[in-house]
């Protein structure tokens, strides 16, 4: 039997609507269950989510229900307005069958090649998508760039640590963070300039094609009134 930690209360909600004074309305539903119209409370959801995210079970503890089914947080949408949470999709999966879920990733340590060299940190990737039984879906995954110590050391989707019971759903050789050297603009702007490869100046090339567009004009309307005076 699947043990999961972390709870949390709802209760069920008779009517469709807005949400009450500190609830939040949800729906409840899965393979092999009816869906079911829930109230949560803000707070206390507020506090799980920041815990478990959309990938870690969790208890749903129905009021007067005997089922107190493990469930995923599968959508949370938010108000445009102020980013406060609007309602939440509850999905209760087979836990012996596995599922795929987005993992945030989260990046610790110093890279020294950031720290000493001057490089720059970047960052391709923010979360991984991954295929697991449910019970075993990591909360996050965590990403050392302290293990970046030179310029253009790279860290793979490869050189992830995760739980061998996981599957990563990405090309091995994806790059999820490196180092870029720093840019010397002085350096390049001291390299000789080679013949024939004068810098265009395009404002000046705009006014030179400008004039010689008048000219053409100017041309053809001096040839028009010779014309005509021969004529």
């Amino acid at each position: 039997m699947t043990t999961v930690k972390k709870k949390i209360v709802a209760e069920i909600r008779e009517k469709k609507g807005k949400k009450g004074d500190g609830k939040i309305p949800a729906v409840l539903y899965g393979a092999k269950r009816k869906s079911t119209s829930l109230f949560l409370q803000k707070k206390e959801f507020d506090k799980l989510y920041e815990e478990a995210g959309e990938s870690t079970l969790v208890t749903l503890d129905i009021k007067d229900q005997k089922d107190n089914p493990p469930v995923l947080i599968y959508d949370v949408q938010r108000s445009p307005v102020d980013g406060e949470i609007m309602h939440v999709d509850f999905f209760e999966p087979n836990l012996k069958e596995e599922v795929e879920a987005e993992i945030p990733i989260v990046f610790v340590g110093e890279s020294l090649a950031v720290k000493e060299l001057e490089g720059t940190l970047v960052k391709n990737f923010y979360s991984i998508n991954v295929k697991a039984l449910p019970e075993n879906l990591p909360h996050e995954v965590k990403v050392d760039v302290g293990e970046l110590k030179e310029l253009d050391s790279v860290i793979y989707i490869k050189d992830i640590n995760i739980p061998a019971n996981v599957e990563i759903l990405h090309d091995e050789e994806g790059v999820v963070a490196s180092i870029s050297r720093p840019e010397n603009v002085e350096e390049e702007l001291e390299k000789p300039i080679e013949e024939g490869e004068e810098p265009e100046v395009i404002g000046e090339k705009a006014e030179e094609e400008e004039t010689e567009k008048e000219g053409g004009e100017s041309d053809e309307t001096n040839k028009e009134e010779t014309e005509n005076k021969e004529e």
